[in-house]
């Protein structure tokens, strides 16, 4: 039987490891494809704390081996439910099953792709899913977002303090997004709406150099110019298996807030997978960190 499971060896699982290995916890991670999460196909990662740059499965390799260090054990299958028998929970895997005091589910979210010719050839080489992330790689530059969404204006007018011109690229005739944000989008200059077409392909040598865009309703295609494509659709969380005991939001992320307790007395959440309004490496970390002590301090009341 083990202390804890963690669902998932992102950066917000991989940092759960770490602080409940360190507690003394007896832990268990879960990773259904490969250790790392996102990250690992970042090539530079320069806003994570003291860390000036690095290569995104560089961070992923480091997390790796320092929650391993502290006694965490990785195993790779895929979690497909968990069973709650009270103070133990269950969780069921493609192969085992594995009894836990309680659970930590920190699997991530998956960035809608557009799913067009050139998107994974150039992902990382120009093609981002973070502006963020990987604004800083494209100052003085030409790029374009993706997204008619509360996140795609966001990172529009995040990239026009960076980038000499920001085309925003949407399928309908107008925004999806708040109003406040559209009125600050239409007053950017720097930002060029680009209405009614949807991207078909991304071209380049080495690395982005044009998007071609199909008008919706005529089918009229034309090419812009960019150094970098930004898709900005959404994310999904893969959360249903756990929806007949933790509560849901409508889009299917774990309700929580910042103490990383779920509905379900011993599951905790951390990282992408939960309500929150910023998904970066540091506040899966952050996570991380928050959902092990709460761990162990259930734990420890288990005990009294």
């Amino acid at each position: 039987m083990y202390d804890v499971i963690i669902i998932g060896a992102g950066p917000a699982g991989l940092t759960a490891a770490i602080y409940a290995a360190r507690a003394g916890l007896n832990c268990l991670i879960i990773e259904s494809t490969m250790y790392g999460g996102q990250i690992t196909s970042t090539p530079e990662v320069e806003n994570y704390p003291a860390l000036k740059k690095t290569a995104g499965w560089e961070l992923a390799e480091s997390l790796y081996q320092q929650a391993i260090s502290f006694g965490s054990q990785l195993n790779f299958e895929k979690v497909n439910s968990i069973i709650n028998d009270g103070s133990l929970k269950t969780v069921i895997t493609d192969e085992n099953a594995y009894v836990t005091k309680t659970v930590i589910i920190a699997n991530g979210a998956k960035r809608k792709h557009l799913n067009i010719e050139g998107e994974d050839e150039f992902s990382g080489k120009g093609v981002s899913y973070c502006a963020y992330c990987d604004g800083s790689f494209f100052k003085d530059k030409t790029v374009c977002v993706c997204g008619g969404g509360n996140t795609a204006l966001e990172d529009a007018l995040y990239l026009s303090n960076l980038c000499k011109k920001v085309y925003l690229i949407h399928r309908r005739n107008e925004y999806r997004a708040q109003k406040h944000l559209v009125e600050l989008v239409n007053k950017t200059e720097i930002i060029e709406p680009v209405l009614s077409f949807i991207p078909v392909k991304i071209s380049g040598a080495d690395s982005v150099e044009s998007i071609t865009l199909r008008q919706v309703e005529s089918g009229e295609e034309k090419t812009l110019e960019t150094d970098a494509v930004f898709v900005c659709i959404g994310l999904f969380p893969e959360n249903n298996s756990f929806s007949d005991m933790i509560n849901l939001d409508s889009n299917g992320y774990i309700i929580s807030d910042e103490t990383c307790k779920t509905s379900c007395p011993g599951i905790f959440v951390a990282g992408d997978t939960r309500t929150k309004e910023l998904r970066q490496i540091v506040t899966a970390a952050s996570d991380g960190a928050v959902a092990a002590t709460a761990a162990l301090s259930y734990i420890n009341q288990m005990e009294d």
